[in-house]
């Protein structure tokens, strides 16, 4: 694939290795991003497990193609985690509408661009610039996010779970504004969980503590892990659980065995795995990601029917994690409106289209402007249904 248009000041290269980037050049955009210090999922080496690990690349239509940008002497001004897709899986924004709609009418949907995180629909920034860099870095990003469209027979390029920042640029510049959901726990300075439980109406409270009890008296263990104390007999009873539902639930994982691994061995002082043990068998695993304020609920796998075994290693142990590091945010990714009624509200997500078949580009902008407004009423209608007593 050709390179995209690049002003005359700035080289631009794709990149479909992302270890030919170093970490210490490709971290330092994202240090200088807003926003970017907390998300460790845009940090290099989460994104080089995916790609070393056979998680993405090879054939599983996610071909790496990241934006790099660089000034006259080759330094590395800014990035882009970017991706050539020939579908539409792991993205957690769906548009399998808009590729059948396109495909009815004659056109080819896939190939197209995904800016993003593959398998992680947390928001984060796109646009990674060095703070130092000099002006024009982000324009030669969004432009070449555009024109490499035009110039290479896609149909267009999608920047899912974006910040708020880079979608406001992306739209200014012409991209197609879209408006999800997620759910997020926020500490209110809680200083214990009894204490982030007492701002639930009466009945709610109950409810938790009923579903705690459970798993306390099931008899089974579970374990907060990080760092050093993850060992490997961890990351194989996590990988062989998370595998085990997948396959139940979705079909083939997205993950190999390898990414836990790697993960372990690149980024362990970012991971937080809590682990359910039924005597001497492992038979829950919930997998999170640390940043520098914020803990973000990533993986679960279980074995087994246990009653709120879910629920409690994936949703209260996270907020025990972050009520005792002085965390100020859990975020538990896309989907799930049961956890509303565990503490975990509605927040928008943003993402950013640019579609290059003007009759598609014209229906889906339609389309999206009645979804924004629903979309608007469906959050509200969520934060109706909120466990707190009041919500400010």
């Amino acid at each position: 694939m050709p390179d995209g248009q690049e002003p005359d000041s700035l080289a631009i290269d794709l990149v479909d290795d992302i270890g030919t980037i170093s970490a210490a050049d490709w971290d330092a955009c994202l240090a200088g991003t807003p926003g970017g210090s907390d998300n460790p999922f845009l940090r290099h080496a989460f994104l080089a497990a995916l790609e070393k690990s056979g998680s993405v690349g090879g054939d599983t239509g996610w071909d790496p193609r990241h934006i790099a940008v660089r000034d006259a002497t080759g330094r590395l001004l800014g990035v882009a985690p970017l991706y050539v897709k020939y579908h539409s899986y792991g993205e957690y924004v769906f548009d399998q509408g808009w590729a059948n709609a396109l495909e009815r009418g004659g056109g080819n949907y896939y190939p197209k661009l995904q800016c993003a995180v593959p398998f992680t629909p947390v928001t984060g920034p796109r646009l990674l610039v060095r703070a130092d860099a000099p002006p024009g870095v982000h324009d030669a990003l969004v432009a070449t996010l555009s024109g490499l469209v035009r110039g290479n027979d896609l149909s267009g390029t999608h920047v899912t779970f974006t910040s708020e920042a880079d979608h406001d640029r992306l739209v200014a510049a012409g991209f197609l504004s879209r408006i999800g959901t997620q759910y997020h726990w926020e500490n209110r300075g809680y200083r214990s969980f009894d204490d982030f439980l007492a701002e639930f109406s009466s009945r709610k409270r109950k409810a938790v503590r009923k579903e705690r009890q459970s798993v306390a008296d099931s008899g089974l263990t579970l374990h907060t892990l990080t760092g050093a104390d993850i060992r490997e007999e961890h990351w194989s009873a996590f990988d062989r659980l998370y595998r085990s539902t997948s396959d139940r639930k979705w079909g083939s994982p997205y993950l190999t065995r390898d990414f836990f691994f790697r993960l372990g061995e690149g980024m362990a002082d970012k991971v937080v795995l809590v682990m359910a043990r039924d005597g001497v068998r492992w038979v829950g695993g919930a997998l999170n990601v640390l940043g520098e304020t914020t803990l973000y609920g990533r993986n679960w796998g279980g074995a087994g029917e246990y009653p709120f075994l879910h629920f409690e290693a994936c949703y209260y142990r996270a907020i025990d994690f972050a009520i005792e590091r002085g965390l100020t945010r859990v975020e538990a990714g896309a989907q799930g409106e049961h956890k509303i009624q565990r503490g975990y509200l509605p927040v928008k997500t943003f993402s950013a289209h640019y579609i290059a078949h003007r009759g598609l580009r014209r229906a889906v902008a339609d389309f999206l402007t009645g979804e924004r407004a629903a979309m608007d009423g469906h959050i509200a209608g969520l934060l109706a249904e909120s466990p707190y007593r009041c919500v400010e």
